[in-house]
Order: structure tokens, then C-alpha cells, then sequence
């Protein structure tokens, strides 16, 4: 995916705003966006250093604020598609992790460059009782505006929430991007060669930390 989509779909993560829909006694998904949202920029904002674009502290901040309300089990086994399921434990636990650590430095690459982004909430189309839906916005800066789109699920029980399982950008959803790269190095060299690959890729990415 193109780096600047990913700036500006993390910048739309980052500044997203709320309609206020009142649900009962459960918070709203788009409330839910906001949250965490808000919670990030001000963050950054009292913070000197990942003002001046320190991806090290940048990268522990999305790792504890953004990723804990990601469904990465279920983001990666979307990703990697029927090789997931003939991946032993051990492959599946590291291509989850191996995965998470790809995405939360990509997106910490993203929120080091934000500047003027906006977003644009959409009328949410969905009933207290869903279990799944789709948030959408629009982001909006310098150039054409963004469509940003993201996909949440309802966890039941303990620590019961909304949590984020995909992303659409422009009508490209992430897994799917990634789905595609992934099958291609399956079909190459299999699993390992997929996790080997990724790696490989955080390894090099690490440098630049």
C-alpha cells in the first residue's frame, strides 16, 4: 500500500471525531474511535520528542495505546488465508507476531509525519444489537480527500469492547491488500518462508528506529 495512504489513514486514527450516538449503557464504535483518538494526540502533543518525530517513542505509544484494540489474531489469519489453518501453533503465534510488529511500525512511521489532516465522521448505519459493523469517514488536508473506513466487532465477556479487525482505504481494505502479498510468498516458500520473510522485513525496519 502506498506510505502516503498509510500516513494519512493513521493520521485519520489519530484525529478522528465523534457523532455522539448515545447506545445504552455500551459505548458507541464511533465514540470507541474517538477515545482512542483522542487519547493518542494527546499523547504526542505533550510530548516533545515524538513532536520532533522520535519513532522510538512513537512506536512504544501505538504499541500500548492503539494495538490493544486490535483484533490481531483475526487480522492475521484474515491475512494469510487457508495457510493459516495449515500452519501448526507455533507458525500461527509467529506470524501474529511477526505481523503486529510490522503494522505497529508502519503505523508509527505514519503518526510521526502528521500535520493538517481532519476527518469527517459518516452517518453510522447500524442498531445497538450489532455485533459487527463498518465505521466510515473521510479525511481531509492538502489534496483530494481520504475515504477511511473501519471494520470493528462487539467482544463478549471480560473486557468486553469494540475492537478494530480491518481497515479500508480509498475501497482497499488492508487484509485484503495483504492477503494477496502473503499468498504469493506462501505459494513461493510456505509458511516459514512467509514468517521468515517478515522477519526479515522488521528486522530492516528496526534499523531505522
Amino acid at each position: 500500500m502506498n506510505r502516503q495512504l498509510f500516513i494519512r489513514l493513521f493520521a485519520a486514527l489519530a484525529l478522528a471525531a465523534s457523532l455522539g450516538s448515545a447506545w445504552a449503557e455500551d459505548e458507541a464504535p464511533d465514540a470507541f474511535v474517538k477515545r482512542i483518538s483522542v487519547d493518542v494526540l494527546d499523547t504526542i502533543k505533550a510530548d516533545k520528542a515524538m513532536r520532533n518525530g522520535d519513532i522510538g517513542r512513537i512506536v512504544t505509544l501505538v504499541d500500548t495505546r492503539i494495538m490493544p484494540h486490535v483484533d490481531f489474531q483475526r487480522m492475521t489469519a484474515s491475512a494469510v488465508g487457508p495457510g493459516w489453518r495449515q500452519a501448526t501453533p507455533e507458525q500461527q503465534k509467529r506470524l501474529q507476531d511477526e505481523f503486529k510488529i510490522l503494522l505497529v511500525r508502519t503505523y508509527a512511521g505514519a503518526l510521526s509525519q502528521v500535520s493538517d489532516q481532519t476527518v469527517v465522521m459518516k452517518p453510522l448505519r447500524a442498531s445497538p444489537e450489532d455485533k459487527e459493523l463498518v465505521v466510515r469517514s473521510e479525511v481531509r488536508g492538502s489534496g483530494d480527500p481520504i475515504q477511511l473506513d473501519y471494520r470493528l466487532e462487539k467482544t463478549p465477556g471480560q473486557g468486553a469492547g469494540w475492537r478494530i479487525y480491518n481497515l479500508n482505504v480509498l475501497g482497499v481494505w488492508l487484509v485484503e491488500t495483504y492477503k494477496s502479498q502473503f499468498s504469493q510468498e506462501i505459494n513461493a516458500k510456505g509458511i516459514d518462508g512467509l514468517i521468515d520473510s517478515l522477519a526479515a522485513r522488521n528486522k530492516s525496519n528496526g534499523k531505522k528506529v
